[in-house]
């Protein structure tokens, strides 16, 4: 880029209302880069001919080869309109005319009633596979519009519906671009009417998916208040009496702007492989002087069942037909010209037609250029000539996309008020900064950061060569002539005129020139990806990082580990594969700034006052769920994986990092992709060493078979597992039984909620293993923000409905459960209950907590004193408790359950984060404490009650005090497995929704690709108009690794799948099942020859784990053997 342009963008930055802040999102192969392709030749980036074929934006070697994108990347473009005055027609005339030289052809009406505005577009482009599902909600969060692709051959897809709903939630204002039209002429080879129904039914897609979106919210947000009427209710009626009403209603909603239709301008035709788009718009102003019609008319009329009449020459609607075999407007005339086109090139070649068209459209071609054999050459240069790609897209992004003022009045009460549909108004000055998009001096500064990035040290501007100006030149020139004449002085010590050299200068001239070493050249720096809403930020000043758990209505001592001061380094404008670097950034501009690497992991919030709210974390739809262990080759390199390590988990916003208690680095990923990337990421970026990978990790969950019990009877009620203390002092009881599922989906959903309850903390700890947050439905937690806290009388009321529910539905037998819930498991946030059945005993958390949590959500200092939750290994929290429960030796001989209240809830705790199975998360049981008696005859005897002295009885009560902890937590845990393992157990698998696109004569193969997997069919259906079919299968993660590829090289390519993580779902299957009846003993004897797939998952994640695993190594080793030929 030119320092013209360089000079060009920065100073358009200060015109708010002339910047666009985009993205471009799609599902996979849709053709987001081509697009991007395209739009990049306005600027002189890459030339017209390279468009699709360079994919500029993918700078990554592995990205270039797989065709896919996987980084989000930025560039700022320059666009210039022309437009009328306002006395003239409403009208617009546009012409792209980047600061290089333009070859496009000038507006014919250059009077000087014509106006020039100049526009910054500030372009983001992501990617689509669903591995990297995070960029995308990156990229949407620093944007407020965005241009949905959609395949007109493909339609809307499972990515399509993804991308439409982070859109919708972060209220980025979307314009759909239709592309790939040329497919419906060359491939499918429809007609003009055919291919204007098939695109009816695209929009009716795309606009019923939105409603869904609408109807959602609409749904929540009246729940919302309905609860919160309810509650008001309830706490009138007790102190005004009963004669209390319920003051609530809906709200009406205008529905008319979320809709796509090309008469409002947001729908655009293209083929960005082709380099042509349009708008009806483009059309309509063509029209409306042949055809004598006002323009807003054609604009409402060209698409729809619209017809012109030829006898009146007037437009009617359908039922003005009368039978009539009429085309409509947008077939007549704007179809059928396009078809003619391609017709004339590709389908049917005829230079005369060629010729006449060029001719007839004022196209500018050179004799050779007309004259080519290469249809796809000329056909697009005929198409971007006459309907230039980037003049119907950069119109549309404009005049329906919001400047970053008008985005941020709707965008920012959002972000700080999520569940206020009231707050119209700012509350304070920083607010009001943020609200209005203020860039000036005095403004408090507010930028966000929604992921960091990596860049070689090499390549930062301030590294690279640079062009020398003319002075500098001479002054080098100088230089060199002077080190020439000491070179040939040498021998002789004299100069050129035959003076002595001085000694220092013959030393320093025949000093030999030693190789330079960057020892730097291959180090990475961090950069962050960031939106500033306010002020003007600057290289040097000095400002506070705010990290996503940070809460501005705390004071800040009690959160300093989620505050740093940082000095902002350089600030780049993005420009793909380049940084342009610039002395400031104002308000409203998406912009790269180092200097964060050492402060910010992932996300931040950057200010200038401490007062900022944090602007959370980045919501994503994609949970790590594959996970490797790492090692380096030579265990003297340790040091590089943890720093590689570092710097992957600070530039992937998807990724996990954390180290296992056996000592073991272990990344989460996204999928099989993702995974592919990171490791070649940290061996060629980041690490460069050499590294030893363990076969994915998967995750497991253990539950048990709803109504049955081992032996396939019901438990008795009341059944319960005593196991007894090895010193013999304590017996604990407990019984066990599955939960709802509505229940268990209940309390995985409001993981948040039972935080603030029961543990009094906001945020899982860092450390936390990231896998572990998955809940049963594979939603990961959010940030707070869009996660509605509970006060403890709601989430009373919802859950006693739903133990309710099930009461009604399976005559179950409940009783006043949810008031003795003592804790949740594991790590006391997880999908269990552990219930107080002690009629003469309350846990202290519960009366904490039924105290401080009686009406409202709980705030963060209130319940600051509570016991916090440890996440620590079995031996740490072992000798944890120990620790809180050794204390000065009592006056009394006693000990009482209080005593060992702490070890009960880690026993409980420790059951629930290691099954019995295979030593996985157990998901939806209900355990229940029955008993917990202390044998007080079997207690060491206090002073005075038995001879002895006082030593030894000081002595056997320290020992008891040290060892009944322990032994308290193995019993606990010991009865909940005992109990666990009473009922029928089962294995539940993490699963993949598998989403495929296959013609019919590649159905077959798809369907026995996924059969060999143990997958399963949901659904298949015809897409519309087409003659693929849509298949919707689910498939196991464990045997999901090499599917890609398996089902391309058995389709050739004609299939590709799309795989989501969507939850765990049981597997069928007791692991401990063997032949018991006649008939299947006779059937499969008493080996049992059939595989069982339960006990094969068990005994590999437990030999992975180095647990026991009972396999028959030699069978009937004293037989003899006779080898016959």
């Amino acid at each position: 880029m030119t320092s013209l342009q360089a000079q060009r963008l920065g100073a358009l930055q200060s015109h708010t209302d002339n910047i666009r802040n985009i993205c471009i999102l799609a599902h996979v192969d849709h053709g987001k880069t081509t697009l991007s392709d395209s739009l990049l030749t306005t600027n002189g980036v890459i030339s017209a001919k390279l468009a699709g074929k360079i994919r500029y934006l993918d700078s990554r070697e592995d990205e270039q080869e797989r065709g896919i994108t996987m980084e989000s990347s930025g560039i700022s473009l320059y666009f210039k309109v022309l437009r009328r005055s306002a006395s003239s027609a409403d009208s617009t005339e546009a012409s792209t005319t980047p600061p290089s030289a333009s070859t496009s052809t000038p507006p014919a009406d250059s009077t000087p009633s014509m106006e020039a505005h100049e526009y910054l577009i500030n372009l983001i482009d992501s990617p689509g596979h669903v591995d990297f599902s995070s960029e995308v909600s990156t990229a949407s969060r620093l944007c407020d519009g965005a241009l949905v692709l959609v395949d007109v051959i493909e339609g809307v897809c499972t990515q399509t519906i993804t991308v439409l709903k982070q859109a919708w939630t972060e209220n980025v204002r979307p314009v759909l671009v239709l592309n790939k039209m040329d497919r419906l002429i060359t491939e499918w080879q429809m007609t003009p009417t055919e291919a204007y129904q098939h695109m009816c039914q695209i929009l009716e897609q795309v606009n019923a998916v939105m409603a869904t979106f609408l109807t959602g919210e609409i749904l929540e947000a009246d729940a919302r208040k309905l609860d919160e009427a309810k509650l008001k209710m309830l706490e009138n009626a007790a102190t005004d009496g009963p004669d209390t009403t319920l003051d609530w209603a809906l709200k009406e909603i205008d529905d008319s702007q979320i809709y796509f239709s090309p008469e409002l301008g947001n729908v655009i035709f293209a083929s960005a492989i082709h380099g042509w788009s349009f708008g009806i718009s483009h059309f309509a102003q063509l029209y409306a002087a042949k055809l004598k019609i006002r323009e807003s008319v054609l604009r409402t009329t060209l698409w729809g069942d619209y017809y012109l009449d030829p006898k009146t020459k007037r437009i009617v609607p359908h039922k003005a037909l009368k039978g009539r075999a009429l085309k409509p407007l947008f077939v007549q005339f704007v179809l059928e010209n396009i078809w003619a086109a391609y017709d004339a090139v590709i389908i049917h070649p005829d230079q005369a037609r060629i010729e006449k068209i060029v001719q007839a459209l004022k196209l500018k071609f050179l004799p050779r250029d007309l004259r080519t054999k290469d249809s796809q050459a000329l056909i697009m240069n005929l198409m971007s000539q006459w309907l230039p790609l980037s003049t119907a897209v950069f119109l549309a992004v404009i005049e329906k996309l919001p400047s970053p003022r008008q985005a941020q009045q709707v965008r920012i009460p959002k972000l700080l008020y999520p569940f206020d549909d009231d707050v119209a108004e700012p509350k304070n000055d920083l607010e009001r900064a943020m609200f209005e998009c203020d860039t000036s001096e005095s403004a408090p500064i507010t930028i966000y950061v929604s992921k960091m990035f990596s860049v070689p040290v090499s390549q930062l501007p301030e590294n690279q060569r640079r062009q020398l100006s003319a002075d500098e030149l001479r002054a080098r020139g100088r230089v060199e002539r002077i080190r020439r004449q000491a070179d040939e002085a040498n021998t002789t010590g004299l100069t050129g005129d035959g003076q002595p050299i001085p000694m220092e200068q013959l030393a320093e001239t025949t000093r030999e020139p030693q190789a330079e070493t960057n020892s730097s050249e291959n180090d990475q720096a961090l950069i962050g990806f960031c939106r500033i809403y306010s002020g003007t930020v600057r290289e040097g000043q000095e400002m506070y990082a705010l990290s996503p758990k940070y809460d501005h209505t705390l004071p800040v001592a009690v959160q300093s580990q989620y505050v740093h001061r940082v000095t902002v380094g350089k600030l780049y404008l993005l420009m793909g594969r380049d940084l342009l670097p610039v002395p400031q950034v104002m308000a409203g501009n998406v912009f790269a700034m180092a200097g964060l690497g050492d402060q910010v992991l992932k996300s931040a919030t950057i200010s200038t006052s401490l007062e900022c709210p944090s602007l959370g974390s980045i919501l994503t739809t994609s949970a790590p769920i594959v996970r490797a262990a790492l090692e380096p080759a030579r265990l003297s390199e340790m040091s590089q994986l943890v720093h590689g390590l570092k710097l992957l988990n600070q530039s992937d916003p998807c990724v996990e990092v954390y180290l296992q208690e056996t000592g073991e680095h272990v990344i989460a990923t996204a999928g099989e992709l993702h995974l592919e990337r990171c490791l070649t990421d940290l061996r060629e970026r980041f690490a460069r060493i050499e590294i030893h990978v363990s076969p994915p990790l998967v995750p497991f969950r253990e539950t048990v078979a709803p109504l049955l019990a081992r032996g396939g009877q019901q438990p008795p009620a009341g059944e319960s597992m005593t196991v007894t203390t090895s010193n013999g002092v304590c017996d604990v009881t407990i019984s066990c039984r599955p939960l709802p599922a509505t229940v268990v989906a209940f309390l995985a959903e409001h993981r948040e909620t039972i935080k603030q309850l029961w543990t009094g903390r906001n945020y899982p700890d860092s450390g936390e293993d990231a896998v572990d947050t998955l809940d049963t439905s594979g939603v990961t937690a959010g940030r707070p923000g869009h996660q509605r806290l509970l006060g403890w009388y709601e989430f009373r009321v919802a859950l006693e409905a739903l133990f309710r529910e099930d009461e009604v539905e399976h005559k179950s037998q409940w009783g006043a459960v949810v008031d003795n819930i003592w804790l949740c498991g594991p790590k006391r946030i997880g999908p269990n209950l552990f219930i107080n059945n002690l009629a003469d005993y309350q846990p202290k958390p519960v009366t904490q907590q039924r105290s401080k949590h009686a009406t409202g959500p709980v705030s963060p200092d209130a319940s600051a004193s509570q016991s916090d939750a440890p996440t620590l290994s079995t031996e740490a929290l072992a000798d944890r408790v120990a620790q809180l429960n050794v204390a000065e030796e009592p006056r009394t001989a006693t000990i009482t359950l209080r005593d060992l209240e702490e070890s009960v809830a880690t026993g409980f705790q420790l059951a629930t984060l290691n099954g019995p199975l295979c030593a996985e998360p157990v998901v939806g049981l209900c355990f229940t404490l029955e008993g917990c008696q202390i044998h007080s005859d079997r207690l060491p005897k206090a002073n005075g009650e038995k001879e002895g002295s006082d030593e030894s009885a000081t002595a056997a009560w320290s020992v008891l005090k040290n060892t009944l902890p322990g032994q308290v937590i193995m019993a606990t845990r010991e009865a909940c497995r005992q109990s666990f393992l009473s009922w029928s157990p089962r294995l539940m698998l993490a699963m993949y929704s598998v989403e495929i696109q296959a013609t019919s004569e590649v159905l077959g193969k798809v369907y026995a690709v996924i059969a060999k997997r143990r997958g399963r069919i949901i659904s298949e259906e015809m897409k519309d108009g087409t003659s693929l079919f849509q298949v919707q299968a689910r498939l196991p993660v464990v045997e999901s690794f090499g599917f890609a590829d398996d089902i391309r090289k058995r389709t050739s390519g004609a299939a590709s799948p799309q795989l989501l993580f969507s939850g765990f779902e049981i597997l069928e299957e007791d692991p401990f099942w063997v032949p018991t009846t006649e008939e299947e003993l006779e059937d499969l004897g008493e080996k049992s020859d059939r595989e069982n797939l339960a006990k094969k998952y068990v005994d590999s994640v437990r030999k992975r784990k180095g647990m026991f695993v009972e396999k028959k190594i030699v069978e009937s080793a004293e037989k003899q053997r006779t080898l016959k030929k």
